[in-house]
């Protein structure tokens, strides 16, 4: 018996308990210390047989306090838990729970972001004396404990562009995908391809996927989880913590102290509590569908037996997603949900080929979509009346009937005769020029009469319309209170380009916040765009009942919410209208930086959902107006950063159904909508000045050591590196929104 090695491994595990109760006084931990020590004292000169019984005592001593500690344990215990060097690994992962793996990427430091690992593994399942082998694609974080290269599991732009590219792999292949959330949060860079605009590619991509996807949430830090979560069966292992925010950054910016100040523990772990961040809380709001129990104080490597758990559930889980869609499933559905009610012991016993047809991998995309619909409903307040969720129940289908109608069944069989038409007459006109040739050769009729104008209309360059122009006044419309200061204003860059001061009224009111100087764009309100850019009296607000709440409880937070409401006399921080521009109809979502500076919640999620299917049943263009947004809601939780995948699955519906997304930034948009629903739109422009990017420069001091250089994310840079694709003067707003819709959209808009 090598009893040192036991003592040693002893030694680690009751280190393991002091540091997740963290300097905390506990009996239980002065309990083992005196027994451990005693032992190595007495061990000296003690025989083999009593070394043995004495050993085998302390053991199960550490099982016992080691349980009891375990019912004690604190949401932000458990934050510990996950970040101990002693937790498990993607990379323990894959060596217990698969049969055979090879890695593609990642494997050492000169890798591409090694802290996103791929793997194509394989799971042996047997049938009598047959063996099957199923393929399948492990995706995840890997925190890399004692590999400093692994950066923590906080995956860089590339990294996540190496996930979605092999999740296309799968795809391709016709295998399923596993993955495991491992990650404190996405690196906060900018470099290409930025980091908020690859984790909105990857949730696009994510939200049609064909092939079955099982996320499995050990640590889910806000967008980096969910950059590689969004699945048709979410699993959480039972001390892991899923949070739109890390227990120290809320805490930070509770008590609203200054960069390069720590927030006090006691608060850190409050927040911990009223985020309700653990397993329990996230199974019980419905963002995961169940949790995997791990043993006492949490998974670490030499606990084998949950390592077959794991497998076992992941299994089940993907056998689910499949039968879930399959054609006959019958008898292997009731097996499957047996096995889920006792228990994963032996769902290996039972065959299902991971494979899918056409028809199936419909079902899957679909069913994701409805999955995620159902998300977070809970969290949002709708104070609206029957009858008239009656009425737009009634006036959604006489859309739909409609719609189907003139676009699909009247324009597709006019599109079809009009192509006949157009190639017989075609054919008629070739026909008829051959025989009036030697006529007009004749009668000398065949030289037409140059049209010059039109010759000159077609090569001149255009000239703007009137209302186009950089010199407008906006007095018809909204003119902004800051117009009605008697003061001078000075410029932000005045000192290196030398502008000049500007009075007030004209900055404010013929300029719209313009220094006529060097271009630089003041802030303006969000009603400027509204009452400045929109068709006058065209908007008609809708979901206007669908307001924020406080669905955790989030101490204090009523009151914020309320005084919210009553400054702004909105009930969100999303407003959605049917407008037009130039008689040109459609759907606009807007949000507000006035709310709670525009972060996002439950109930934005919910509107701008029903906007975008309202948009795609009209047939109508849909418009993002983001007059501002600082992110995602912390004090909803994950009822916030659920909202993420849950839009775009939405804007991707809307895109694919032949609908025309468009986003304009104003002002400073930042995290996780630009990092989402925001950021996977193919046509997005920023109004000049504009600041766009994943996380704000604190943010990203705190998080990576390193301060970023001087207006890091001005729009100009974004545009540098792709994510927009153009910027606009805030004077040309209404003309290039114009020029935009008829050039993109086409003349009818929507389908072409």
């Amino acid at each position: 018996m090598d009893i040192e090695k036991d003592l040693q491994e002893l030694g680690d595990r009751l280190q393991y308990i002091r540091d997740i109760f963290a300097g905390k006084e506990k009996e239980e931990i002065s309990l083992l210390e005196s027994k451990l020590a005693e032992l190595r004292e007495r061990e000296a000169g003690a025989p083999s047989a009593i070394k043995a019984r004495m050993l085998a005592q302390l053991i199960d001593l550490f099982v016992f306090v080691e349980k009891k500690l375990d019912a004690e344990l604190t949401p932000m215990d458990k934050v510990r838990i996950v970040r101990h060097p002693q937790r498990i690994t993607l990379k323990d992962i894959l060596e217990f729970c698969y049969d055979n793996y090879t890695e593609i990427g990642s494997q050492d430091e000169y890798s591409l972001d090694p802290s996103m690992v791929i793997a194509r593994a394989y799971i042996t399942r047997r049938r009598g004396d047959k063996v099957y082998n199923l393929p399948v694609m492990v995706i995840g974080q890997e925190k890399g404990h004692g590999q400093e290269f692994r950066n923590g599991g906080s995956v860089k732009p590339f990294g996540n562009a190496k996930a979605a590219q092999y999740m296309k792999v799968a795809q391709t292949e016709g295998i399923p995908i596993h993955t495991y959330v491992f990650t404190p949060g996405a690196f906060p860079i900018e470099d290409w391809p930025g980091a908020a605009q690859q984790i909105a590619r990857n949730l696009y991509e994510m939200a049609g996927l064909t092939v079955p996807v099982i996320a499995c949430f050990s640590e889910g830090g806000s967008g980096g989880a969910e950059a590689i979560s969004l699945a048709d069966t979410r699993l959480m292992l039972s001390h892991g913590y899923y949070s739109v925010i890390s227990p120290e950054g809320a805490a930070a910016i509770e008590s609203g102290i200054r960069q390069g100040q720590r927030a006090p523990a006691d608060l850190a772990e409050a927040c911990a509590k009223n985020l309700k961040i653990t397993a329990d809380d996230n199974l019980r709001m419905g963002n995961i569908d169940r949790v995997i129990q791990e043993p006492p104080m949490g998974a670490r490597p030499f606990h084998y037996d949950f390592f077959k758990r794991l497998r076992q559930e992941m299994i089940l889980a993907t056998d689910e997603a499949v039968l879930a869609v399959k054609g006959i499933k019958f008898f292997r559905s009731m097996a499957v949900r047996k096995h889920k009610a006792a228990g994963p012991a032996d769902v290996e016993s039972i065959l299902v080929r991971w494979t899918l047809d056409d028809g199936d991998r419909e079902r899957l995309v679909w069913r994701r979509y409805l999955k995620f619909r159902r998300i977070s409903r809970q969290a949002m307040l709708e104070q609206t009346s029957l009858s008239h969720k009656m009425s737009e129940s009634v006036k959604q289908a006489s859309w739909s009937t409609y719609a189907y109608f003139r676009y699909d069944f009247l324009r597709g069989f006019g599109k079809k005769v009009k192509s006949l038409m157009e190639e017989a007459e075609g054919e008629l006109r070739v026909a008829a020029g051959r025989a009036l040739t030697p006529l007009k050769s004749l009668s000398g009729r065949g030289v037409k009469k140059v049209d010059t104008e039109t010759i000159q209309m077609l090569t001149e360059l255009s000239r703007p319309e009137e209302g186009a122009c950089l010199d407008c006044t906006w007095e018809e419309g909204y003119v902004s209170p800051k117009a009605r200061e008697d003061k001078a204003v000075t410029c932000p860059n005045a000192a290196t380009h030398g502008c000049l001061d500007l009075w007030a009224p004209d900055l404010y009111g013929d300029f719209a916040g313009v220094c006529q100087y060097c271009g630089h764009h003041f802030p303006m309100e969000y009603q400027w765009f509204l009452n400045n850019v929109l068709d006058k009296d065209s908007m008609i607000e809708f979901n206007e009942n669908v307001e924020a709440g406080n669905p955790l409880d989030y101490p204090g937070f009523d009151e914020k919410i309320a005084e919210a409401k009553r400054k702004t006399g909105l009930k969100s921080s999303c407003v959605t209208y049917e407008a037009s521009i130039e008689n040109l109809k459609m759907v606009v979502g807007m949000l507000v930086a006035p709310f709670r500076g525009g972060t996002v919640g439950a109930a934005e999620g919910e509107k701008f959902i029903r906007a975008l299917a309202r948009a795609r049943k009209k047939h109508y263009p849909f418009l993002a107006y983001v007059h501002g947004t600082a992110g995602i809601r912390i004090q909803e939780g994950t009822n916030g950063v659920i909202q993420m995948p849950r839009i775009t699955m939405a804007v991707r519906r809307y895109i694919e159904a032949g609908g025309l997304y468009l986003v304009l930034y104003d002002t400073n948009s930042f995290a996780g909508p630009v990092a989402s629903f925001l950021g996977c739109s193919p046509y997005q422009f920023s109004v000049r000045s504009a600041n766009i990017g994943f996380a704000g420069p604190g943010v990203i001091a705190e998080t990576t050591g390193s301060d970023v250089p001087p207006k890091y994310h001005l729009a100009y840079y974004a545009l540098a590196r792709g994510h927009i694709q153009g910027i606009w003067d805030r004077r040309e707003i209404r003309k290039n929104l114009v020029q935009a819709f008829q050039t993109i959209g086409g003349r009818n808009l929507y389908y072409r």
